[in-house]
């Protein structure tokens, strides 16, 4: 089985936003000032009357600009200015004034590429911090929690955070093994705070909470007390907790507002029926949950859960994506790979996914399976 994939800003910046908007340049631009030094050379060389194209020299220092530092923008001006000097080229027609703005413009191209670098440089190192400290609030599942196999996907909706409104966490305590996924209110960087919270009171409520229910009364009552100190009126989460046996052959669930799970048999999927209760924050401690259900696990299954960025996906015809039924298409003998097909053929069906999305597969291991 895989584990968790969060994937890194930087991927996500060359996968969702391109070069133009903060990703590296493709080859091809950072070849272009090589070929157009050595197109117009060949083109002057080639023809038996002067041509007067020094003028497109001018581009090769602000070109260098997007894929270089300053010391290569310094070289490649230094060679434009050497080109247009050389008698055979005879570029310098009618007289030096190309000279003279190419060689300012070479080094003001130089400048630029200073301070770029400089605040690249800044920018890398900001989002090696961000990157570490939201790894921090959602690390990556280990391949097995006791006697559960575990692999999910996470994508943050806002570009260039690995962390949004989603969360999710598989521990095991003295009442088993437990787990939990939710959507807190809002997606992105303002709803990293609220995700930690929930999931510190989760890893201290799996080790001393009784039940599901006391579970989920405690991410309850951490929602209401951050919500009386927050600037918003009111913080809320949906969530679906789960709670293994000792020998992962039933599993007991409890909804407050989320998806229910998806019971996977081979290439049989089925949506659990599972009643929800209100959502977390919302007062839920005062009452409790409603009862769970326990649910028979036979070798063999798997429980997909998924946030609403999955189920609430619209096709460009504003058709929600079928989640239990392409399931069962997608569904393999290996569930490690579950759900990055999963996330394959959503962008397929929904190019433009707004929200964030999570998956998480749990299979219980097969006696004997280390």
């Amino acid at each position: 089985m895989g584990k968790v994939h969060l994937l890194s800003p930087r991927r996500q910046d060359h996968d969702r936003r391109g070069w133009l908007r903060g990703a590296p340049p493709p080859p091809l631009v950072r070849v272009l000032p090589f070929c157009l030094i050595a197109g117009v050379c060949a083109a002057t060389l080639a023809s038996d009357e002067p041509l007067d194209i020094g003028f497109l020299l001018g581009a090769i220092p602000p070109l260098a600009v997007l894929s270089y530092g300053p010391l290569m923008t310094a070289v490649l001006g230094g060679a434009v200015v050497a080109v247009l000097n050389i008698p055979a080229f005879q570029l310098n027609h009618p007289g030096n004034t190309d000279l003279l703005t190419i060689s300012f413009v070479s080094v003001l191209s130089v400048f630029v590429a200073y301070v770029r670098s400089r605040r690249d440089a800044q920018l890398d190192l900001e989002r090696t911090v961000a990157e570490a400290a939201q790894r921090a609030v959602v690390p990556e599942l280990p391949e097995r929690v006791g006697p559960v196999r575990c692999v999910g996907l996470y994508r943050a909706a806002q570009r260039g955070t690995l962390v949004g409104g989603d969360f999710f966490d598989v521990r095991e305590g003295p009442h088993g093994v437990r787990a939990v996924m939710g959507d807190v209110q809002g997606h992105g960087l303002s709803a990293v705070a609220t995700v930690a919270s929930l999931l510190g009171a989760f890893r201290e409520a799996v080790l001393d909470q009784p039940d599901l229910e006391s579970v989920a009364a405690r991410l309850d009552r951490r929602l209401e007390v951050d919500s009386a100190s927050s600037r918003y009126a009111e913080l809320f989460a949906t969530a679906v907790l789960l709670e293994f046996a000792p020998d992962a052959r039933s599993v007991r669930m409890v909804s407050c507002g989320h998806p229910a799970p998806v019971l996977l048999r081979g290439r049989q999927a089925t949506e659990i029926e599972l009643a929800a209760w209100t959502p977390l924050g919302l007062g839920l401690s005062d009452g409790g949950p409603h009862a769970g259900l326990t649910l028979r696990l036979e070798p063999g299954h798997s429980l997909f859960l998924a946030s609403d960025g999955v189920s609430e996906a619209r096709d460009s015809s504003g058709t929600f994506y079928p989640l239990t039924d392409r399931l069962a298409a997608l569904a393999d003998d290996d569930p490690a790979v579950l759900a990055g097909r999963v996330w394959a053929d959503l962008v397929r069906y929904c190019p433009a996914v707004a929200d964030d999305v999570t998956m998480l597969v749990l299979t219980p291991a097969s006696p004997g399976v280390g």
